[in-house]
């Protein structure tokens, strides 16, 4: 007997399939309306609320034949979570818009849907809505509130010269996991690294840690720490002198080390130019104590005739390395 053939969302109309999935999502603790009205309601105790947005377009930005869809989800939340946490916020609450192929198995929404409550419901983030429609690529768009908790948000341009530069977070894992599904060239010691592409976690704590330290300035790295560090230098008017990495992250090249010889790469270079990791970069006022969880990097400049704002260098100089991660460039 022929076994009946997998439902996908041309089977049910949108609001059995928003029936089907809405059970599988978390809902926060600021949820004070959830899905099914026009839009939900969630608490603001600080009075304000961060807002940040990421859309995820497949074969772009994953491919389902590596990524399960609980995989995806995870991803999506991730990096959206983390965007709030570089402002020293809490998350709240996500809202989540999908575009579906009319192809997409139902299994394959309900896994998704899997993927974001595993990454938002230990933290009491809920999923509060959204929207669907049907297109020609799967995409996932997810817009995240955070809450500050009555703290000033830490911006990218407050760094001053003299500050310490300081990191909190995974360095080069996704670039690498990444490289490794690219090259097909994976073996069981790599799980680990592949993971860090697939689910990344990001440094979601070191956040609100840092504001409450007083940092002076801080952002998500999502698209590497060079194109990161530079845009936070840009931000403050400053330089960012980095110390080589060998000497301030030793454990993240000796995590890399053994993927890295395989694929002949150094592992430097998937520190600094890789992104995705979602790891804190922060800037702290000289002489104090650093979060628990930081590594200290560098320190802060003046810009300078030779080295203008932005500037970012490793060892005095202007590393040679890929940027990281661009849209529209690579």
């Amino acid at each position: 007997m022929t076994p009946p053939a997998e439902p996908t969302v041309a089977d049910l109309s949108e609001d059995e399939l928003i029936a089907s999935f809405v059970p599988l999502l978390p809902r926060g603790r600021h949820t004070l309306v959830p899905t099914g009205d026009d839009a939900a309601v969630v608490a603001a105790p600080d009075g304000r609320f961060c807002v940040s947005t990421d859309v995820l377009v497949e074969g772009h930005h994953f491919r389902r034949d590596w990524s399960t869809a609980a995989d995806v989800g995870w991803r999506a939340a991730a990096q959206n979570l983390s965007d709030v946490a570089g402002m020293g916020a809490e998350p709240t609450t996500l809202v989540v818009s999908l575009v579906l192929p009319p192809a997409t198995p139902v299994a394959w929404v309900h896994e998704l849907c899997r993927g974001l409550a595993e990454a938002c419901a230990p933290l009491g983030v809920g999923v509060d809505g959204g929207d669907l429609s049907a297109g020609e690529e799967l995409v996932i768009a997810v817009t995240v509130h955070g809450d500050l908790d009555g703290r000033a948000p830490v911006l990218r341009s407050g760094a001053r010269p003299g500050d310490v530069v300081a990191h909190a977070g995974a360095l080069g894992r996704s670039a690498a996991g990444y490289a490794l599904l690219s090259s097909g060239r994976r073996g069981g010691a790599d799980e680990q690294l592949i993971a860090g592409f697939l689910r990344p976690r990001p440094a979601l704590a070191a956040g609100p840690a840092a504001a409450r330290a007083g940092a002076t300035a801080m952002m998500d790295v999502s698209d590497g720490l060079l194109r990161d560090a530079g845009r936070l230098a840009r931000s403050s008017g400053v330089v960012l002198a980095l110390e080589p990495v060998q000497e301030t992250v030793p454990a993240a090249l000796a995590e890399l080390a053994d993927a890295a010889a395989r694929l002949e790469i150094d592992p430097a270079d998937w520190v600094l130019g890789g992104g995705e990791d979602h790891g804190m970069l922060a800037t702290f006022p000289a002489g104090g104590a650093l979060p628990e969880g930081f590594s200290a990097l560098g320190r802060v400049d003046a810009a300078t005739a030779e080295h203008a704002a932005g500037t970012v260098l490793v060892g005095g100089r202007r590393p040679a390395v890929s940027p990281g991660w661009d849209h529209f460039r690579r």
